[in-house]
């Protein structure tokens, strides 16, 4: 058999019964993976069809909520309407010395720091040396009243007074003064307390002692004069200018009378000489008027001589020992500005108010003073609230000023800067420690409040009928819901004090409706 006889023969040979077993397998997989497929296809397409729906088709399955109540209990307590500011905490009295008007007595045109013995937290107690301008001293002294002129002999006054107590209080006793008069006593007390502090006090008169040597000359004088129209003509006796009292001989005593002994110039004979005409008594007249003013200009240069507190050397502080607050300035620097701070007194909270705030609050309401810093609380009372706005100026605390020195702080409304506001002080009902001061604290003040406990429910829960009643819905616990007459009163906070017209018929506890909510959706169950 030829070659291509037995290719003919292999290909025409028919399968084996293993060949066919495989073939057919291969089948049913093809088959299966297809069925499969079309399976999933078709569970795909339903799942996509359920949960995937056109926006129409959600708009049309929403629809509005089924409304329900929300309800809140009534309560029984203490309703207060409360206001909440900041403010800060500042010394009761605090004093910004600038010693602008300090007279050296050399001639200096500006005024320059020459000492600072004190620095920022040091005590300062009365009669402290607090600082030297222009070599002249700056000290402190105890009173309530601020310096607003300097005080000379001869002045009086309240101020005067109280110089004299605080002298008093520094161990300088003022004589026989009377209180408020400054004479003699309050001269030497005031030389003495310049003396101790190491000064020598600036003089009342500054003529260098002119004023009091002219009118001394002036009563010596006048009673030269009365003594030589006293003296009759030819009149026996020590020649002119060389006897007792005469012009050349000793010097009288401005005090003493110059009148001529009784008698004088009626003796008779050579040796006694005329007796004194009508001209040489209107002579003696009025050298003895003369003599009068003399003494009386004499008495009121003694009373003017004398040491003088100017306004700008002293500070008066109600409250001793004070504190530095701070020093703005150093030696050798000219003076511009305040030299230093003083603080004294307890420690007070202030606050400056808006109008709308000013017009709720007024002295005497409750405060609590909250400090963030320490974590504490304070109660308090307001004291003060000011019916004028003060003016903008440096920020932080604005100390009460002295008259006399600079302020720091601004005036009232009107003059430089904007409004602040209308200050408002806090006093604390125990002292404020010492470590609130200078603190940014929250004050919530009690604007208005009950009258002991009363019920309270929220504003929401009140509403007005057409008939005007005011009324409450309360909700009792099967759900069913009745209208309470009530009458309204405080209110604060979201809360309103309400006493039913009828009594008994609401008590704490009860549930009233505020509002609505939403209970459940259209085309949804829960």
């Amino acid at each position: 058999m030829s070659e291509a006889e037995r290719v003919v023969e292999r290909t025409e040979a028919p399968a084996t019964p293993e060949e066919d077993r495989g073939g057919l397998a291969r089948g049913r997989r093809v088959v299966l993976a297809v069925v499969g497929g079309a399976a999933l296809m078709a569970v795909g397409g339903l799942l996509a069809t359920t949960l995937v729906k056109s926006p129409a088709q959600v708009a049309a399955e929403t629809g509005p909520p089924v409304q329900g109540v929300l309800t809140s209990d009534v309560e029984r307590r203490v309703l207060a309407q409360t206001v909440v500011m900041r403010g800060t905490v500042v010394a009761d009295q605090s004093v910004a010395v600038s010693p602008q008007g300090v007279r050296s007595g050399e001639g200096a045109s500006t005024a320059l720091v020459t000492k600072l013995p004190l620095k920022a937290g040091d005590p300062v107690t009365a009669g402290r040396l607090i600082a030297e301008v222009s070599g002249r001293p700056v000290f402190t002294l105890h009173g309530a009243q601020p310096m607003y002129r300097d005080l000379k002999p001869g002045s009086t006054g309240d101020d005067v007074a109280q110089l004299q107590q605080a002298l008093r209080e520094l161990g300088h006793g003022t004589g026989g003064d009377a209180r408020g008069v400054f004479g003699a006593g309050t001269k030497a007390a005031l030389t003495a307390h310049y003396r101790a502090i190491g000064y020598e006090p600036l003089p009342a008169v500054a003529d260098g002692g002119a004023a009091l040597k002219a009118a001394r000359e002036a009563v010596r004088s006048a009673t030269w004069a009365v003594e030589d129209a006293s003296s009759p003509t030819g009149a026996a006796g020590p020649p002119e200018g060389t006897g007792p009292g005469g012009k050349g001989g000793a010097t009288p005593d401005p005090g003493a009378s110059a009148s001529p002994a009784p008698g004088a110039g009626a003796a008779t004979g050579a040796g006694a000489g005329a007796a004194l005409g009508p001209g040489a008594g209107r002579e003696l007249v009025r050298a003895r008027q003369a003599l009068g003013e003399a003494r009386a200009a004499l008495a009121a240069a003694e009373a003017a001589d004398g040491p003088m507190l100017p306004t700008a050397e002293a500070v008066f502080l109600s409250s001793l020992p004070a504190r530095v607050s701070s020093v703005g300035a150093r030696a050798g620097s000219p003076v511009s500005g305040p030299v230093l701070t003083l603080s004294g007194g307890e420690l007070v909270v202030e606050a400056y108010l808006k109008d709308d705030k000013r017009q709720l609050l007024r002295a005497g309401m409750t405060v609590v003073i909250s400090s963030e810093v320490s974590g504490t609380d304070a109660r308090g009372t307001v004291a003060a609230v000011a019916t004028e706005p003060s003016a903008a100026q440096p920020a932080g605390p604005q100390p009460q000023q002295d008259p006399g020195q600079n302020p720091k702080g601004g005036g009232t409304g009107g003059s430089g800067g904007a409004d602040l506001g209308y200050r408002m002080v806090v006093r604390a009902d125990r002292p404020l420690p010492a470590g609130f001061a200078g603190q940014d604290v929250r004050l919530t003040v009690e604007s208005a409040a009950t009258d002991g406990e009363a019920l309270v429910v929220p504003v929401t829960a009140v509403s007005a009928g057409a008939d005007g009643r005011t009324v409450v819905t309360a909700v009792s616990a099967e759900g069913t819901q009745r209208r309470i007459e009530v009458r309204t009163g405080t209110s604060g906070d979201g809360f309103v004090a309400v006493t039913p017209t009828q009594a008994g018929a609401l008590e704490a506890g009860t549930k009233v409706v505020i509002g609505v909510a939403p209970r459940e959706t259209r085309g949804k169950s829960k």
